[in-house]
């Protein structure tokens, strides 16, 4: 599960909201009077989700959204006459005062679409080197021409290779080049 910064100008707010959390199972970091405060345990941290007011001790909520890690969202808890910019980025806003049972879904809803983003970052395929590449097509070149192999089937073979063994699919590659060179 994420991690929750708390950022208000108020410790005694900060400390306030990071109980109502933690007595509702979430995982909230060290409440903060400051921005610089939040973006160093953020950067501590994987991903989660920063809570803040509309102005901190040091710097605004826009600065906190610009300098925030990327794996990071922003929930700005404001009146609704100061989101002027939070419907230009992905800054989610809950209007002041705040209800529990308010915070707490938007919290979940925040929290559902970081897991959705981290279960499509995962299911996409990584990105090879150049040289991982080359190596991928000289074993497939070298499998063509010795045992009369289609490309589909060159790729297959060690794809096959690569599961069989537990080795990467480079790993197995560079074994193929090995054999036949």
């Amino acid at each position: 599960m994420a991690t929750i910064v708390v950022a208000f100008p108020k410790i005694e707010d900060a400390k306030a909201i990071k109980g109502l959390l933690v007595r509702n199972g979430y995982t909230v970091a060290p409440p903060c009077t400051t921005g610089a405060q939040a973006i160093n345990i953020a950067d501590n941290l994987s991903d989660g989700i920063i809570i803040c007011g509309y102005k901190l001790s040091d710097m605004l909520y826009t600065d906190l959204y610009e300098y925030k890690p990327r794996s990071f969202q922003l929930l700005l808890v404001a009146s609704k006459s100061l989101w002027s910019d939070c419907e230009y980025n992905d800054i989610v806003c809950a209007a002041m005062p705040i209800k529990v049972n308010d915070l707490l879904s938007t919290l979940q809803m925040m929290m559902q679409s970081q897991l959705r983003r981290r279960r499509k970052a995962r299911i996409q395929p990584r990105q090879r080197s150049e040289e991982e590449q080359k190596i991928i097509d000289q074993a497939k070149i070298l499998l063509m021409e010795k045992n009369n192999l289609t490309e589909p089937e060159a790729h297959r073979y060690i794809q096959k290779c690569s599961m069989d063994s537990g080795n990467s699919f480079v790993e197995s590659a560079q074994m193929v080049i090995g054999i036949y060179s």
